[in-house]
């Protein structure tokens, strides 16, 4: 008897001892979402409620508070507020990723990318436009844009889509940006070529801007998110992607409220395409929020003329109605659902979900 008992303490001893000197399996990095709707406070957000049954904004199990202000003012611009999102530091009004000081400041393209990440921007505005130029380039003045175009040819971004052609070939430095080696670069349409894994692309579909939807732009913004995602899905590292619904704020600014909802409404079905990816892939983080509000956005009571009581609210129906022309200082939602969702509930400054974001991303290897 005594030696099967022996031949079980030597076997416990080994597999003891094999557990202490085997390495640790490392978590897989989490793919990570980024969806921001320019000009997208609670009023915007609520109308896809109204305006669309089932919307994809009611699909996030967490909901958080954010903390527009720019270093200086109350009220932020899109470049202060995209810069804090991007690289987790607030600044001045019109700054690019840079401080105060006129300092370059670390991006999330920048940083993701140290980290083995993949990355790409989408946009329906220029892609040198604030918000999505926060996450690879660094300027004093967001109004700089060809400078920001030189510097989206060098930057990290593996896939890029929006309007700004422009800014590449039509510059007063007589440069073509886009007769380059380090990007292939499509101007006609979405997809005219086979995405290979290890290249980078970018797709200029505009002079300016994107068209809005109302004047025929279709479903841009969720097929570039789903061509992103399918080209990214190809390697076997994790990927940041930011897709922004940048013309929510240029309705704001015009007072438009059909713009608005026509924006928000393709902005929504943008992430349902994220959302429906983040389920299957059971590995990817959505955080859906805004740079700001624009245009103290309210969805008010219908007004009506009664018999004999003059002008009542009817309160079975909604209007559009605005504050401002320009920004506000109203918070901002911020949407979570997947990996560290929980980590993006409560209310906190702007800066917070940069933070939240790199803690997930883990340290530098």
């Amino acid at each position: 008897m005594k030696k099967p008992l022996l031949l079980l303490a030597l076997l416990a001893a080994f597999i003891c001892a094999s557990s202490f000197t085997q390495k640790p399996k490392q978590q897989k990095k989490p793919n990570i979402i980024l969806l921001i709707g320019d000009g997208m406070g609670i009023t915007q957000l609520s109308t896809a409620f109204y305006y669309k049954e089932d919307p994809n904004v009611a699909r996030f199990p967490v909901v958080g508070l954010s903390r527009t202000s720019s270093s200086k003012e109350k009220i932020t611009d899109s470049a202060a507020g995209a810069t804090a999102l991007a690289c987790g530091k607030k600044t001045y009004n019109g700054a690019i990723a840079v401080n105060e000081q006129g300092d370059s400041l670390a991006t999330l393209v920048e940083l993701l990318s140290l980290r083995g990440y993949q990355t790409g921007l989408v946009a329906t505005s220029s892609i040198t436009h604030a918000t999505p130029a926060c996450f690879y380039a660094h300027v004093p003045s967001r109004e700089m844009e060809e400078e920001i175009a030189a510097q989206l040819m060098q930057s990290e971004v593996d896939f890029f889509a929006g309007g700004g052609r422009t800014f590449f070939t039509d510059r007063k430095d007589k440069r073509n940006l886009l007769q380059q080696e380090r990007f292939v670069i499509e101007t006609e349409k979405l997809g005219a070529t086979d995405l290979a894994a290890g290249k980078r692309y970018g797709f200029l579909l505009a002079e300016d801007g994107m068209p809005k939807v109302q004047d025929g732009r279709k479903n841009f913004l969720k097929d570039a998110t789903q061509l992103a995602l399918k080209y990214f899905r190809q390697q076997e590292k994790p990927f940041f992607l930011m897709v922004e619904a940048s013309q929510i704020d240029w309705g704001g600014h015009a007072n438009d409220g059909e713009y608005i909802v026509e924006e928000m409404l393709d902005f929504d079905a943008a992430i349902g395409a994220a959302v429906d990816f983040s389920d299957a892939d059971k590995n990817t983080l959505v955080v859906v929020t805004a740079d700001h509000e624009t245009g103290g956005f309210t969805l008010a009571a219908e007004r009506k003329k009664i018999p004999f009581q003059g002008m009542q609210s009817n309160y079975a129906d909604i209007r559009f109605d605005f504050s401002t022309m320009g920004h506000s200082a109203a918070m901002v939602p911020v949407l979570s659902k997947g990996v560290g969702e929980r980590q993006f509930s409560g209310i906190y400054q702007n800066t917070g979900i940069f933070h939240r974001i790199m803690a997930l991303a883990g340290p530098q290897p």
